[in-house]
């Protein structure tokens, strides 16, 4: 992830490409990313975890050091492809396999660990690489690939196969969880969560950016979120675990209301940034893990990996149709009102979200 942040630099200012291009095929990557989630979540129920984590990881570490041969848009696409297919095998698989070793009265306590522990990394990580990225791009790439192949290595290593619950019935198939009415339900609003991640993460920095607030300000801001998450994550998830993940879902939508709506009420973009980031990092440590616990508790005997597959599909959706929903939006209404509606579609999620509580198996 580290190397992510650099590189629309490397393909704008080294590669010439215009960023509009670099954003359409980072879209085409996330989307595509997201689209192929549901058949390797399905495939790993069928055939285990490890197998494909490490083929994905090894894959991974040929595939991404290539950008350094993209020369134009045809190659950027190609590259992109690429990666969202490797990427594809992560998202579902590496949930589905820490839901497999957690004991279910823990599941939400591992995942807030796992993304506390993702948060500090990158934290950590973004710092030196942009000084490697300052000596050179191919030391970046190396650096990273070689990453990859140590993660490949370990799985290998030190994973034996984890036992894999037995199927309830019928084959395994990648869209299952598609047809289950809890799972619909509960992804109708849950999306918003997703959404308000990809909201934060690529159009807060545009619209402070339009009202006069520096690059390292807001690179500072959307850092300290990490941060926040990271203290804040796993002591949530202790505190809630008794009482189930979705019990509390409905408010988490509620504070992703109140700090979309500071963006949007708060006359200074620099603290409506600031104190937006701040109220929304306090969802973001709550459902961070609360969602891929709900989703493994929809998901019937030995279909985790499916139904983990497709909330990656929906999130993957989600998140990459924020920046142009909001986009849209403010380019008709204005930024400020554009957040409040934003808000608003929040404040809807949550009281579907309060009122629809789906199932647990």
């Amino acid at each position: 992830m580290s190397l992510v942040t650099f590189l629309g630099i490397w393909f704008v200012r080294e590669a010439g490409i215009s960023l509009a291009v670099v954003g359409l095929a980072f879209l085409c990557e996330h989307l595509l990313r997201g689209a192929m989630a549901p058949v390797f979540g399905a495939l790993s129920d069928r055939i285990g975890r490890r197998t494909l984590l490490i083929a994905g990881g090894a894959a991974t570490a040929v595939i991404l050091p290539c950008f350094l041969l993209v020369e134009g848009p045809a190659s950027l696409f190609l590259w992109s492809l690429a990666m969202g297919v490797t990427g594809a095998v992560n998202m579902p698989v590496a949930n589905a396999l820490l839901l497999d070793l957690a004991p279910p009265e823990r599941r939400q306590s591992v995942l807030a660990l796992n993304y506390t522990s993702m948060s500090v990394a990158y934290t950590i990580a973004v710092m030196p690489a942009g000084y490697v990225a300052e000596l050179g791009y191919g030391y970046l790439a190396a650096s990273t690939a070689a990453g990859y192949v140590l993660v490949s290595l370990l799985y290998l290593l030190f994973l034996s196969s984890a036992p894999l619950e037995k199927a309830s019935g019928g084959q395994q198939e990648s869209f299952l969880a598609f047809r289950d009415q809890s799972f619909l339900r509960f992804a109708a609003f849950a999306f918003i969560f997703p959404f308000s991640m990809g909201l934060v993460v690529s159009a807060s920095p545009l619209f402070a950016v339009d009202q006069g607030v520096g690059e390292g300000y807001i690179g500072l801001v959307l850092g300290g979120n990490s941060i926040l998450v990271a203290v804040l994550a796993l002591p949530v998830a202790w505190r809630i675990e008794a009482a189930g993940p979705v019990r509390y879902l409905g408010g988490a939508a509620l504070v992703v209301a109140a700090g979309l709506a500071c963006y949007g009420v708060i006359p200074h973009a620099a603290a409506a940034l600031l104190a937006g980031t701040v109220v929304f990092s306090f969802a973001e440590a709550l459902f961070s893990s609360a969602v891929p616990a709900t989703v493994a508790r929809l998901a019937p005997a030995g279909r985790r990996g499916a139904y983990q597959g497709a909330w990656a599909l929906v999130q993957s959706l989600s998140m990459g149709s924020a920046l142009f929903v909001s986009g849209l939006l403010s380019g008709a209404v204005g930024w400020r009102a554009a957040w409040i509606a934003l808000a608003l579609l929040a404040v809807l999620a949550a009281i579907g979200l309060l009122l629809k509580r789906p199932r647990g198996r």
